[in-house]
């Protein structure tokens, strides 16, 4: 249960962290994304327009995308269950996505029907990979707190319960508070940011951010402060990503540096939502925590050497020979 002032309580004797002995319950959990749908509509640019400029791109493409769908997918084709969340409209496009995710083998797939368009997002991907993303998201701004809630009590002990930033604020901390209390573990992926993250990180055990987002977050700009900055925040063990660097994690004051794999980019779309997904599958699979972002960062090191985000994330005969590969010792 969380302690007085917004913050939970550490059982009597325990010599470890809360999230670490939730972590220990079971051998496995499941993974529970309550997070946005949409479709991606993506064009490839040679540079980002200017204000008032119309500026041709090429290779378009439609898929069905997110980041609460992609980290729900990433994390399904582990082979861990997973039950995805997800609020769509009624129209065409919620068909369009609820035919691609029924294929996907989820142990529970909830479409919340919401009176609005369905959410899409335009991904604007340049030569060098990288990306920039504008989205629409009423459906997601329109589901409410008391709704997360509901979906938060699903969760038990041995359970990672993952949220993005997609949703309000009153339905993200909601959902954190209620799956907290409970005995789950808590993932927090911020992006995108729209609102105040500082009073959910108290019920996070687990934060995720790129460079830019713990900068923003934090003010630091060296992400290891930033890191140990959002653990002074209330975050039990901090993620830093830092695309060709790799990534750090800040875990009860001590540092881990993972470097990337040796790639070369064709699209950085989706890196962090596999990166998301996969986290938490190896979690609520038993894997510890350096395992478990290893593997995280083997597996968004695929995504990034494709183009899009849906078809580039891992498929379930690819991540398996990843695991083969790390079990190896390679």
């Amino acid at each position: 249960m969380r302690a007085p002032g917004g913050t939970r309580s550490i059982p009597k004797g325990c010599t470890c962290s809360c999230r670490q002995s939730k972590e220990r319950e079971t051998d496995m959990g499941r993974v529970l994304v309550l997070g946005n749908a949409g479709l991606d509509l993506t064009l490839r640019l040679p540079r980002l327009p200017l204000k008032g400029e119309t500026l041709l791109g090429d290779s378009t493409g439609r898929a069905p995308g997110g980041k609460g769908l992609n980290q729900a997918v990433a994390g399904v084709r582990t082979g861990v269950p997973v039950v995805f969340h997800t609020p769509v409209g009624h129209d065409a496009q919620a068909e369009e996505i609820e035919a691609a995710l029924k294929a996907e083998g989820f142990a529970g797939l909830e479409l919340h029907r919401m009176p609005n368009a369905s959410d899409f997002s335009l991904l604007m991907v340049l030569p060098d990979g990288e990306n920039s993303i504008a989205s629409a998201g009423s459906c997601a701004a329109a589901f409410t707190a008391a709704m997360a809630q509901t979906v938060g009590a699903t969760a038990v002990p041995g359970d990672v319960m993952v949220v993005q930033g997609n949703l309000t604020s009153a339905s993200t901390e909601a959902t954190l508070i209620e799956a907290s209390d409970r005995g789950a573990i808590t993932l927090f992926n911020p992006a995108p940011l729209w609102w105040d993250v500082d009073p959910l990180l108290p019920y996070c055990d687990i934060v995720v951010v790129n460079r830019g987002e713990a900068q923003t977050i934090t003010g630091r700009s060296e992400p290891a402060e930033a890191a140990a900055d959002l653990c002074d925040r209330g975050a039990r063990f901090a993620v830093v990503t830092l695309g060709a660097d790799g990534c750090l994690t800040l875990d009860g004051g001590r540092l881990h540096q993972y470097p990337a794999p040796v790639i070369e980019a064709v699209d950085t779309t989706g890196c962090g939502d596999t990166f998301c997904g996969v986290l938490a599958a190896m979690l609520a699979g038993g894997r510890d925590r350096e395992a478990a972002v290893a593997l995280a960062q083997r597996a968004a090191a695929l995504t990034a050497q494709r183009p899009g985000a849906f078809a580039a994330l891992p498929n379930r005969a690819e991540f398996a020979a990843l695991v083969a590969l790390y079990d190896a010792g390679q």
